[in-house]
């Protein structure tokens, strides 16, 4: 065995990094198995389906600001992108019904009462998916349970906020950011527009680096987690391609689940965004196991270290703690012997004291007996 495993090295070592990359995919999928991807993306696809209402609810509110600001037209640009490709999933009666009322309430001009409530009930169960992907992203980094219930839930809060406000924004560039720019841009800088979409991947692709570079406790550097930023957006697009194929073949067929079917829908699809993400996790955690680095110590592990120096320093003598010439001089003083002069040189010693006269002696001793009379 040991006989085939070197001479399969060999072989692949002919390439250059060959060896190397081997060793990164198996280490991927060891890893996507000692620590079972499958459910952990489909714990974290089923909070993530629980917090989606509240989510586009209190988003929504939110975008009716940002289309106030952009421009009247683009809540309803807005809308109609959204129920395009809700159309590939809900019946027509679902759309007019529910989903375009509830559109036309939400992005009217900003919704105080919808942003409010919405993002009420969206802190708890939106956070409470975030609690479960940090958790999961920090078991495939191998360190589980080493960041606190408090701390990572004060974490995913934050963390939730920022990602509601920023979507905020982002969406309606998003939906009517190429009719802006070829709105806005002159005829010779249109070219600009095929930089568009990199563009938005390239932004994806920053914002997992730095989900993966904050989910996890004992950090390494953020340039550490590009690669498996850039491994989930393929798996993403590649996946979402793959559905929308699936769903296109299969539209016309009459369902098992009925009303369900929208909702299962989209859980599987979110299954699949959990396993992308997973998966590059256990990337990224691979590649610090192959080609290691030096851990960026975090604010509490630098108090630490501190907190301990200073215990280490109390229980040290106080010599040992004065400055570095005040100690060295008090050693020496303590280590330095009596230095005697040279021999040659008379030495100069205090008298003896003399011994008093015997009549002086007696003369006290009998001043100091009482008398008898």
């Amino acid at each position: 065995m040991s006989l085939d495993r070197s001479a399969l090295r060999e072989k692949l070592g002919r390439v250059p990094g060959l060896v190397s990359f081997v060793r990164l995919v198996l280490g991927t999928v060891r890893i996507c198995m000692r620590y079972r991807v499958t459910g952990l993306a489909a714990e974290a696809g089923f909070f993530a389906l629980l917090s989606f209402p509240p989510l586009l609810y209190g988003l929504l509110g939110l975008v009716g600001y940002v289309g106030n600001w952009l421009g009247a037209g683009v809540r309803q640009d807005v809308t109609n992108s959204i129920v395009r490709y809700a159309a590939r999933f809900l019946t027509e009666d679902s759309l007019q019904e529910v989903l375009v009322p509830t559109l036309r309430q939400a992005l009217n001009g900003g919704r105080p009462d919808v942003v409010s409530v919405g993002f009420v009930l969206s802190l708890w169960s939106g956070s409470r998916a975030l609690n479960v992907l940090l958790d999961t992203i920090s078991i495939m980094y191998g360190q589980g349970g080493r960041r606190g219930i408090v701390r990572t839930r004060v974490l995913s809060l934050s963390l939730y906020f920022v990602t509601l406000v920023f979507g905020a924004l982002v969406v309606p560039l998003i939906v009517v950011g190429p009719g802006l720019l070829e709105q806005r841009l002159p005829a010779k800088f249109l070219f600009l527009m095929n930089f568009y979409w990199p563009l938005v991947g390239g932004l994806t692709i920053l914002g997992f680096a730095t989900l993966y570079y904050i989910a996890t406790p004992r950090r390494t550097p953020w340039v550490r987690a590009l690669p498996g930023a850039t491994l989930t957006l393929a798996i993403w697009v590649v996946t979402s391609m793959a559905l929308r194929w699936f769903l296109g073949a299969s539209i016309n067929g009459v369902s098992i689940y009925g009303p369900l079917a929208a909702t299962i829908v989209v859980l599987i699809w979110l299954y699949f965004l959990g396993i992308g993400v997973l998966i590059g996790a256990a990337f990224n955690a691979a590649a610090s196991r192959i080609w290691p680095m030096r851990e960026v110590q975090t604010v509490r592990d630098r108090a630490r270290g501190w907190m301990d120096a200073r215990s280490r320093d109390d229980e040290q003598p106080v010599a040992a703690r004065l400055p570095g010439r005040r100690a060295a001089w008090i050693r020496a003083r303590r280590e330095t012997p009596v230095e005697q002069p040279p021999p040659g040189i008379p030495t100069v010693t205090a008298p003896a004291p003399k011994p008093a006269p015997a009549a002086a002696v007696e003369e006290d001793a009998r001043a100091s007996q009482p008398s008898r009379s």
